[in-house]
């Protein structure tokens, strides 16, 4: 299932060849989500040649500063839109934003597949994010420093973290930032020391962490995603600044059918139908 690895820094212009271009719909934002918007666009656009769907990565912050200008249609968000963009958007707009859940997922945190440690507690996530807990064997591994990965600040998954498991604390200015989270597991799988973290779809090539509470050891699987059980799930969303409607429409309707969520647990996420 969690088998789509790709480089979410580049645009993806997804097309038909030959076409005809009658309709346009833009789609940007999350680096988590871009995988999931570029199948579901391959496979709209083979059932309506006639529109176009270009899907841009950057950050869901990017996204909903996108929206926020009017220059994309969709955006995509690994996290709810904040007060001070919905804000900018009703001055914009004078109508509030549409939030349309469009799948699920877990934020999981990954380590090198040698890595003796299998879980930790939320305490010791936030230990080690903000630079309390420096070496493996104070969470019981190797005596070894922690390679700490982050994602860049634009990204809607390190607004998650920081506001779920750092508590609106500060990232350690050590930790390390890349630009999608393809490259954050492709760090940590070469790194033997390395922990970084991301959507539950890109987690190949490394080991997840369960999450301990208590006696208990949470994994990320399917089941606990989506009752919640899990302790950083999370829903992925599309925002739109108002109803949708047309091309818009259509798209967001594909995505939340049986065939676009069926699409969803293929890429490696969770429906929300």
């Amino acid at each position: 299932m969690k088998t789509f690895i790709a480089s979410i820094a580049a645009v993806l212009l997804l097309a038909l060849p030959g076409a005809a271009r009658a309709g346009t719909v833009t789609v940007k934002g999350s680096d988590t989500m871009v995988i999931l918007g570029q199948r579901w666009a391959e496979d709209f656009m083979k059932k309506n040649p006639n529109t176009r769907l270009q899907v841009t990565g950057g950050g869901s912050g990017t996204g909903l500063a996108a929206l926020i200008n009017g220059t994309t249609d969709v955006a995509m968000s690994s996290r709810p839109m904040k007060k001070a963009e919905e804000d900018k958007l009703r001055g914009v707009t004078k109508n509030a934003p549409a939030q349309i859940s469009v799948a699920r997922d877990g934020v999981t945190f990954y380590v090198h597949e040698s890595n003796a440690v299998s879980a930790l507690t939320p305490e010791q996530l936030k230990g080690i994010y903000l630079g309390d807990i420096t070496n493996w064997k104070d969470v019981g591994g190797k005596d070894a420093p922690i390679v700490v990965y982050s994602r860049e600040n634009s990204s809607g998954t390190y607004v998650f973290v920081k506001d779920n498991v750092l508590e609106g604390e500060d990232y350690v200015a050590s930790a390390q930032t890349l630009p999608g989270t393809a490259a954050v597991v492709n760090a940590v799988s070469k790194e033997k020391n390395g922990i970084g973290y991301g959507g539950s779809a890109y987690a190949k090539g490394i080991k997840e962490l369960k999450v301990k509470k208590g006696n208990e050891e949470i994994e990320p699987s399917e089941a606990n995603i989506k009752s919640g059980k899990y302790p950083l799930s999370r829903d992925l969303y599309f925002y739109l600044r108002g109803a949708p409607a047309g091309d818009v429409k259509a798209f967001i309707d594909f995505a939340l059918s049986p065939e676009g969520q069926a699409i969803v647990t293929k890429v490696g996420y969770f429906p929300v139908k």
